[in-house]
């Protein structure tokens, strides 16, 4: 009688997980069908709208939020290594392709220096996948998206500091060795020695005409 009960509930228990597991393969193919109908409306969107690097970029983030819906529902529903790993490595890919995108907008050192931050956050990213320093958890996959957004963030900084001195030299009116330019978080602060306050002026001028600068702070100080 003790054993029957005991194949009983080992039977129910194997129920329970064949339940279990039906249940997170449709969550997860909603999830995965859901993040497909969004691409493909956010992909039309920027068609519809907008041309040229501007679409281009519009594309790549759709497919950067696509990869993220992806990972999220792999995380919550799958929630095994390999499968997550191959998710993690979709979003960092994605993540690439949008950097790059962004680049076109920039020409000469500005542009190489652009291509080469977007690079080094993909190689990062992806050596941290590989190497296992991530876990198969949701809570997880939320922080290593995080990471990729200050990583991300960094990037524009640096993008924006090239832009600012590639300004700098071009313009005629401005010296750019003078100027000492640095970048946080979209603040642009200006320092070293110029001839004039012109030219200190006009440094600052080129800074905040760069895309993506919130304010820009100026230390440069006139030669006497």
């Amino acid at each position: 009688m003790k054993k029957l009960a005991l194949i009983t509930l080992a039977m129910m228990a194997s129920a329970s997980i064949a339940v279990a597991q039906n249940a997170d393969s449709s969550a997860y193919k909603a999830a995965h069908d859901k993040a497909t109908s969004d691409y493909k409306a956010a992909k039309d969107r920027c068609s519809d709208t907008l041309s040229g690097n501007a679409k281009d970029v519009c594309q790549e983030e759709a497919k950067v939020a696509r990869a993220r819906a992806e990972s999220d529902a792999v995380a919550h529903h799958k929630n095994n290594k390999r499968d997550l790993e191959k998710a993690h490595k979709k979003v960092a890919e994605a993540e690439y392709d949008l950097a790059k995108e962004k680049c076109d907008d920039l020409s000469g050192d500005a542009k190489s220096a652009c291509v080469s931050q977007a690079k080094s956050v993909r190689d990062t990213s992806l050596a941290s996948i590989k190497s296992g320093s991530y876990s198969t958890t949701a809570a997880v996959a939320d922080t290593m998206r995080e990471k990729t957004a200050d990583a991300g963030e960094a990037m524009s900084d640096s993008v924006i500091t090239a832009k600012v001195k590639a300004d700098m030299a071009a313009d005629s009116h401005v010296k750019a060795m003078d100027v000492h330019v640095e970048t946080q978080k979209g603040v642009v602060t200006l320092s070293g020695f110029v001839p004039s306050k012109a030219e200190a002026d006009r440094a600052v001028q080129l800074a905040r005409g760069v895309k993506g600068v919130n304010e820009v702070k100026s230390a440069i100080q006139i030669k006497k």
